[in-house]
């Protein structure tokens, strides 16, 4: 079985090397997988309209010879809630997202990703732009509690993973290499668990 083309998706500030997304990449391509990992323009001072031309561009290039999986982390999960609720383009359809601990719809307390906030929550957008699409957040993510966390996933009308003591499922939360997730990518498998 071939495996599918990854599209890895990063939040604010990018993903530094330790950080599970860069992990995977190289997971994937060393077992002969195509990745793609972008780096969006201003990766700490992000701008919606530059991210989702961006996004586009990438959703494009994307092979349609195989599988095509998106991972997004943090503010890239809202910047796909945006791009779900766009003008539809069925060929940037994708089969799988997986939506890592997106900040909270209707997080403030990080103005340099206002723009951000207040993604439409559309499940047929969602489920135009992406065949199936999956939720998981830490128990203890600032970003999003786990409340705002399983509303998100009833508006959306999607699957959610809670890990306990996840914080933010990131390098500081100790989420450097990341079985599920690479066994996600591979096979779909859920639910996803810790590292």
């Amino acid at each position: 079985m071939s495996l599918p083309h990854a599209l890895i998706l990063h939040g604010l500030g990018g993903s530094g090397p330790a950080h599970w997304q860069n992990w995977l990449a190289g997971e994937l391509a060393h077992h002969g997988g195509t990745v793609d990992l972008p780096q969006f323009t201003g990766p700490d001072s992000p701008r919606l309209a530059v991210w989702l031309d961006e996004l586009g561009t990438h959703l494009a290039a994307m092979p349609t010879s195989s599988e095509r999986v998106v991972v997004a982390h943090s503010l890239a999960g809202l910047l796909w809630l945006h791009h779900a609720a766009g003008e539809f383009d069925g060929a940037l359809r994708v089969d799988r997202v997986l939506l890592v601990a997106p900040p909270a719809p209707d997080y403030a307390d990080e103005p340099l990703i206002h723009e951000f906030l207040h993604p439409v929550t559309d499940p047929a957008a969602l489920r135009r732009a992406a065949a199936s699409t999956r939720l998981v957040v830490g128990g203890d993510d600032r970003y999003c509690p786990v409340g705002k966390a399983k509303l998100l996933a009833e508006a959306l009308r999607v699957e959610v993973d809670v890990i306990l003591d996840g914080g933010h499922l990131n390098v500081d939360s100790g989420y450097g290499p990341w079985a599920a997730v690479l066994k996600w990518v591979r096979s779909g498998r859920t639910p996803l668990t810790p590292r």
